[in-house]
Parts: C-alpha cells; structure tokens; sequence
C-alpha cells in the first residue's frame, strides 16, 4: 500500500526518529518525506509518503501508537485515494470549468460529489459532465435554510473540501466554523483597496500596473483566512477594463486550481494564520 501521512505537533527531540520507528514498525518504507519547523509558533509539520505491507488500518494502528506521545495530529491517505470535493459557483464558469477540465484529465486529485449554485445559468454545463447540479436559490429560500441544507448534502456525500469558485454569497460564521480549514476561496488581489463592485474597472480607473488572484481558507472574516496560492500580472495603461477582466480570469483560474491540487495532495498545513505547503 501507497500511504500518505501528515503530522503536526509542537516542536520537539526525536519526532523523525519516531516517524521512522512507527514506519519501521508498520513494515513500511519511506519514499518521499518533506518537513518543516516554524519558529513563531514552534510547531512542526511533516508530510510523509511510505509503502507498506500491511493494510490501511494496520498501519494507523502502528503510526498512532509509535506517535502517540508526541500528541500529534495525524492524517493518514492512500494516494490513490481522491478527496470528496463540492464546489459552489454563482454565473461565472471559468474557475469552474477549469477544475472539471483537470479531474476529466486525471490531473486534479478530487471527486466531485456536485455543484452547489443559487442561479440556474452553470447548470447545462454541470450536468454536460454527469454531475449533479444542486441550485439553492438563497434570495428564495434564506441563507440559514441554504447553508442547513448544503451541511447536510456535505455530510451524506463525506464531502472533505469545498471549493467556492466565484461563489458571490458571504457565507455565516457559523458555516465557516462547522468547515474550518475545509473551504477554498478565489478572489482577486485588488483587495482591500477595490471592494465592491466591478474591482478591475476600478483598477483600471486607478491605473494599476500589477493584478493577480489569492486563494485562501474561508474563515468567518471576509477575505482574511490563510493564504494558499497567488499569482501577478503585469499590465500596462493600454489595457481596457475589458482586457483585465481576462488577465484576471485566467489568473484567478489557474491560483484556484493550484490550491485545490495542494490541499488534494495532503500538501497544506494551518499554522496560526498562515500556511505551510510542501510542493
């Protein structure tokens, strides 16, 4: 068996000599091992994939006890193993489109359980790819009875992440706090300085020479959970409005994109307020 094992604790002697030992134990051998201490917090992350002889609860049993007195917090995956993902979108398709793309090319590590949308526009396109659409009109049907709903759907379907891509609902605090460091969120770089409404026109009209996207953990504060990915572009004063809307667009698409596989890939870890992630 091919297993992915993640591990975080507070920094201390002897942890890779125990992951070494449990592994040991379990019969295993290490094929690729990342790790990392920081220093403000004093927490160490460790991201290992080992092959085994024994099955998958054999070798929890035998990590779990051969770690247990570090008091860690572990996470144990079969790579081949695909993260049950829903993803939530409003009108706009790019992001979407593109995370359907890559799990059809089998470059994108998840398995869509559906698409979750409060207009009916991103419907022919979901359902051209066999998944389920599920619309959720909030303006109709009040966002508590939404969010209550798609908290059910997540825990029938074991849905591990979701993904808002171009999602354009501001999610209660109690959502976000039943799914923390469960939900990834895309938005342009612009803030806090272009809030609101039409932000690359206000680039534009403030002449800006740099746009990009942040995906980041949706936490109950408005854009202000843990990084994961970003990316830039530069552009001159010849671009229109019109011209960094598609600049925008295919950045927020492919940061989004970036973040996901990351967090597919057991590659994230939340360390305070930012994130450690081993590429």
């Amino acid at each position: 068996m091919d297993l992915i094992v993640t591990l975080q604790c507070q920094d201390q002697p002897g942890i890779v000599h125990a992951m070494t030992s449990a592994v040991l134990a379990c019969k295993g051998n290490i094929i690729e091992n990342q790790q990392f201490t920081d220093s403000t917090t004093n927490t160490f992350v460790m991201r290992t994939r080992i092959e085994t002889t024994e099955g998958l609860e054999a070798a929890r049993v035998a990590l779990t006890g051969g770690l247990s007195h570090l008091s860690p917090v572990l996470t144990f995956r079969p790579t081949q193993d695909r993260k049950r993902t829903l993803i939530m979108a409003t009108t706009e398709s790019h992001c979407l489109r593109d995370l359907l793309y890559l799990q059809e090319l089998n470059e994108m590590p998840i398995d869509i359980a559906g698409v979750v949308s409060n207009h009916e526009i991103l419907r022919a396109l979901v359902e051209s790819h066999g998944l389920p659409f599920i619309y959720l009109p909030i303006d109709a049907l009040g966002k508590e009875v939404a969010e209550s709903q798609i908290l059910t759907l997540i825990e029938k379907e074991q849905v591990e992440l979701v993904v808002l891509a171009r999602y354009m609902q501001i999610l209660s605090e109690k959502f976000c706090a039943a799914l923390d460091g469960r939900i990834i969120n895309i938005h342009h770089s612009f803030l806090p300085g272009f809030k609101g409404a039409k932000p690359y026109h206000q680039a534009h009209e403030r002449g800006v020479k740099i746009i990009g996207a942040t995906a980041h953990f949706v936490t109950a504060h408005l854009d202000e959970g843990p990084i994961i990915t970003q990316d830039v572009a530069h552009v001159t004063h010849s671009a229109t409005p019109e011209d960094l809307i598609a600049i925008g667009r295919d950045i927020e698409r492919r940061v989004l994109s970036q973040a996901v596989k990351y967090f597919a890939e057991d590659r994230i870890f939340i360390v305070g307020s930012r994130t450690v992630i081993f590429q």
